[in-house]
């Protein structure tokens, strides 16, 4: 969940992000690429004439006017990448779980012959490791019944 915001953003940062989403969004609306290039060189010109603030106050209030101008004028379906959040192949790769492989028939075994030498080599390994630091498990069959 790397796209959660974990950390203060700074002023210049949000003017970044606010930019940012705003050209976004002439994207969604002007799919002409003329159009939308007259609109983002207008967007630009809006914060050219705002860069140059010195009073912390009256930056944050032009900030927050703008995003909330933002907010107002949000497309209804905006544009995103697929794989990012939101968008329609976001988290769709399939997680397979490792041991699925070992369920592989022989035959599809005999197809990647040096693939399955060196799993099986890596789990001999692991195996080895795991016992050192955590001691070998006795399993049903191997106790001893008294």
């Amino acid at each position: 969940m790397a796209y959660l915001q974990t950390k203060a953003i700074s002023q210049a940062a949000r003017v970044r992000r606010l930019y940012k989403e705003s050209l976004r969004n002439l994207q969604a609306y002007y799919i002409e690429r003329h159009l939308y290039r007259y609109h983002a060189v207008l967007l630009r010109q809006r914060f050219d004439e705002n860069k140059d603030i010195n009073d912390v106050r009256k930056a944050k209030e032009v900030l927050q006017a703008g995003e909330h101008e933002l907010f107002l004028k949000a497309h209804p379906q905006p544009i995103k990448y697929p794989d990012s959040p939101g968008g329609v192949a976001y988290g769709r790769e399939p997680w397979v779980p490792d041991w699925l492989i070992d369920h592989w028939h022989p035959s599809e075994r005999k197809q990647y012959p040096d693939y399955f030498a060196k799993r099986e080599k890596a789990k001999l390994e692991y195996i080895d490791r795991w016992n050192k630091k955590y001691g070998v498990t006795e399993t049903p069959d191997t106790k001893t019944s008294a």
